[in-house]
């Protein structure tokens, strides 16, 4: 749950697009960054999970679905241009058999290119400012299109500057973009409580078993989950409270101490290994935890 999709791990789960990574590649002698584009008929998904991913996206929907974040849902019943970043997580939903139009994904380096631009100034790129949806009319839906395509004819062109050419169609998209105003009307889930309430139990549970004494816990804070989830802590901690009747911070406590039982029990890591892959600065306050949440004393438990 809301895990981040690399880009690697995005071409890895396309397999008509495998291989095709190399000609999305951009370096520069200061600056790198990754630019690729690509044509959704024959790669979009039926459903993608809810997850973020490590870049930003602009996708030309041509087909009508759903996209779904944490709290609400934007009905996609026409044409519309959707601008994706790595701080949001969402999930996508086809409605309709066709699917067609673009998307092109790249990064910060890419956008930025020397010129010192910032994408999260833009206000379809910025967290809790416009919904990140717009829908062009026919013309306008032409307009982009046209701009996708001639990227398209681009990216594999031997052009010594193409990726100057694509970096400038991409802000010809943004310019397009900016014209048009969001979508202004989103399905509200009946029970948001609910949903929200799920999420943050499969991304809770999603980090457990740990399996390396390298890796530390993501995760420790109610802040923490918010953020991966998009929604203000005290939004979560109130549906969180409403659904289950404990505070998130009662689960995640409960949720990590259950976890360092196991480590104790069944482990030959020493007790700071187990404090610090926890997410516990100190064994001392490891130790005083696990005896809050248990009544035992770490050393009490080791076979």
């Amino acid at each position: 749950m809301a895990k981040t999709v690399s880009l690697d791990e995005f071409y890895e789960s396309h397999s008509g697009i495998r291989g095709k990574k190399k000609q999305g590649e951009f370096i520069l002698t200061k600056n790198h960054g990754h630019f690729n584009v690509f044509s959704r008929a024959s790669l979009c998904h039926r459903t993608a999970q809810y997850n973020r991913r490590d870049f930003y996206k602009v996708s030309l929907i041509i087909g009508t679905g759903r996209i779904h974040y944490a709290n609400k849902s934007i009905e996609i019943d026409r044409n519309a241009l959707l601008f994706s970043n790595p701080f949001i997580p969402y999930s996508w939903e086809a409605i309709s058999e066709k699917q067609e139009g673009y998307f092109c994904l790249f990064t910060q380096e890419f956008f930025d290119r020397g010129r010192n631009r910032n994408l999260n100034e833009l206000p379809f790129f910025k967290p809790g400012e416009n919904e990140p949806v717009y829908f062009p009319d026919d013309r306008q839906t032409e307009a982009i299109s046209a701009i996708f395509e001639n990227m398209l004819n681009e990216i594999g062109s031997d052009y010594k500057y193409k990726f100057e050419l694509l970096g400038s169609y991409l802000d010809l998209i943004i310019h397009e973009a900016l014209k048009l105003k969001p979508a202004d009307s989103y399905i509200k889930h009946k029970d948001a409580s609910t949903r929200i309430t799920s999420l943050f139990l499969e991304l809770l549970e999603r980090q457990f078993p740990v399996d390396s004494s390298e890796n530390r816990l993501n995760l420790k804070s109610p802040n923490d989950f918010a953020c991966n989830l998009a929604v203000h802590v005290n939004h979560l901690n109130r549906a969180v409270k409403k659904i289950t009747g404990k505070t998130t911070t009662q689960h995640i406590a409960a949720r990590i101490a259950s976890e360092a039982k196991a480590l104790l029990q069944n482990t030959d890591w020493n007790i700071s290994d187990i404090s610090y892959v926890l997410g516990f600065e100190y064994q001392t306050h490891f130790n005083s935890f696990f005896k809050k949440q248990t009544g035992l004393t770490p050393h009490s438990i080791r076979p």
